[in-house]
């Protein structure tokens, strides 16, 4: 409990038994990559339908077979931005919910010695000031992967900002804070902490190698 005492408000995890499930067999270290990816996919659906529970809905008139009446559609765009290439995998799972949303792409590469991200690549739509963005990036640990792409889209104009990981540590739950503290997280999973090699422990392993079977 002490490594989390620090943590405020900020960061909400998503309590569901889906999730609960799911993450057993992604902890699982026998999991092979289709389970992997199986649950994965669940994970990230019940997640992002959490992250976007709040969305504004707007009042419009529609025609049924039998007589008009007034419905609700969506009063505000979404655009999901996956950090690349772990976060596709998110975007693959939660994209069929919201057909006509926007992507945007960044690459970020983790150095292994010293943990942080370098940009590669980013791909960004146009008026993000106008849309909600949702950042996509599975392995909280450090930080500074979300960081990096909180960074690149504030600089090109995002102000509704929202941060969707499986599995946070409270070092990087911290320095979110620190640095954007108006933007939020949610999570499947706040976990003890980072190892000296700065990944989350328990955690489950290098998220990117077993989706996509290159471990």
């Amino acid at each position: 409990m002490g490594a989390n005492a620090q943590i405020n408000a900020q960061i909400t995890v998503v309590a569901h038994p889906l999730i609960d499930h799911a993450l057993t067999y992604l902890r699982d270290r026998t999991s092979d990559a289709e389970t992997f990816q199986r649950h994965a996919r669940v994970a990230a659906q019940v997640l992002v339908l959490e992250v976007l529970r709040d969305l504004p809905l707007e009042e419009t008139a529609v025609d049924t077979p039998l007589e008009r009446t007034v419905a609700r559609r969506l009063a505000l765009d979404v655009t999901f931005v996956p950090v690349l290439r772990s976060g596709l995998a998110m975007l693959d799972a939660v994209r069929a919910f919201f057909p006509g949303s926007k992507v945007g792409f960044v690459g970020l590469e983790r150095d292994e010695d010293t943990a942080s991200a370098h940009q590669y690549y980013s791909k960004l739509p146009a008026q993000l000031s106008g849309s909600r963005i949702v950042v996509l990036d599975p392995m909280l640990a450090t930080g500074g992967s979300a960081l990096a792409a909180l960074d690149l889209l504030t600089t090109h104009g995002a102000n509704d900002l929202r941060l969707a990981s499986l599995v946070a540590a409270p070092e990087g739950v911290r320095a979110l804070n620190e640095h954007y503290p108006r933007v939020r997280l949610w999570c499947c999973a706040l976990d003890r902490g980072l190892d000296a090699r700065k990944f989350i422990v328990p955690g489950l392993g290098d998220f990117g190698d077993r989706y996509y079977g290159t471990a």
